[in-house]
């Protein structure tokens, strides 16, 4: 286990370098720059914040500059917020973004496991069909598109919650969390689904079945554990799933996360935060593949014993 992870672990150097590669030279070849603004600046001003960021060097002196910053964990001033660096505008607002990650993965576990499980107790049936429709209306909805729809109905028309921000009320978090889990409950509910009929096609199942036991008994203690391995290996990819597509919920909610830093970082040219985001968000979808890969094998052991070949 301890060969995989450290094998999982080099594997990733590679793909977080040609992230941060292709993301310095698409920043830079984007039309506009940091310090263009409405209200032109003179040339000499213009040249000393060039000098002051390391702008007037060679780009690709550049490139390895801040390629030696990130490997010492240092990604850099921003452009925008004058004294502060990435790292502290990140540390900033990641508590935000995590905290709304884990609601809408609450959201997404609870509606989308429960609907795959009673989609699974009954296939081709109106219990399975009506279920795993709504799992694909949920796919196909965007969050850009399914948020103003939630904030019409739940905020303005009936005005049960509240449409924006991020406070101490319980409320403020029901229509992000929603908005942003929706399509990974949906998902959820058809990797349970597919877990929970094969699981429970298995001869231990029909054994136990034989033997009278109860029904919950049979779903909750003898096919639960191994009809979610599917669902348990998607979670990685899934909650750094949530934490990038945050950005456009933070948007619409008017969340102070990570998110509004980088929508204002792309429309800034800050480029610092925009690499730094990316590359902060780059490792952390990394580090969830790994950890659900490990609890995937921690629930199966034929994938444990595949993993310790390696």
């Amino acid at each position: 286990m301890w060969r995989f992870i450290g094998v999982r672990l080099l594997q990733a150097i590679p793909v977080i370098l040609v992230v941060i590669t292709v993301t310095f030279f698409l920043v830079r070849i984007a039309p506009g720059g940091p310090f263009d603004s409405e209200k032109a600046v003179t040339r000499e001003v213009k040249a000393a914040l060039e000098a002051q960021y390391k702008l007037n060097l060679p780009l690709f002196q550049q490139y390895t500059s801040y390629l030696n910053d990130v490997a010492h964990g240092n990604l850099g001033p921003s452009f925008k917020y004058p004294g502060r660096s990435v790292n502290e505008l990140i540390a900033a607002g990641f508590p935000v973004t995590a905290e709304l990650g884990l609601y809408a993965m609450l959201v997404a576990l609870g509606i989308g496991g429960l609907a795959g499980i009673i989609a699974a107790l009954k296939p081709n049936t109106a219990q399975d069909y009506i279920p795993m429709s709504a799992a694909m209306i949920g796919i196909c909805m965007p969050s850009f598109l399914l948020g103003p729809l939630l904030v019409l109905v739940f905020g303005i028309h009936l005005d049960w919650l509240p449409v924006s921000g991020w406070g101490d009320i319980p409320g403020d978090k029901i229509l992000p969390a929603i908005t942003l889990g929706a399509a990974y409950a949906a998902y959820i509910a058809r990797l349970g689904r597919a877990g929970m009929l094969e699981v429970l096609s298995q001869d231990y199942i029909r054994t136990a079945r034989a033997k009278g036991l109860p029904e919950w008994q049979v779903v909750v203690k003898h096919s639960l554990r191994g009809g979610m391995i599917p669902v348990v290996a998607f979670l990685g990819p899934a909650f750094a799933g949530l934490l990038a597509g945050s950005f456009v919920v933070e948007t619409i909610f008017q969340i102070p996360g990570l998110g509004r830093f980088f929508v204002q970082a792309a429309f800034n040219r800050d480029y610092t935060m925009i690499l730094g985001t990316t590359v902060f968000v780059s490792v952390l979808i990394v580090l969830f593949n790994l950890l659900s890969d490990i609890l995937a094998a921690w629930m199966n052991p034929r994938l444990r014993a595949q993993f310790s070949q390696h």
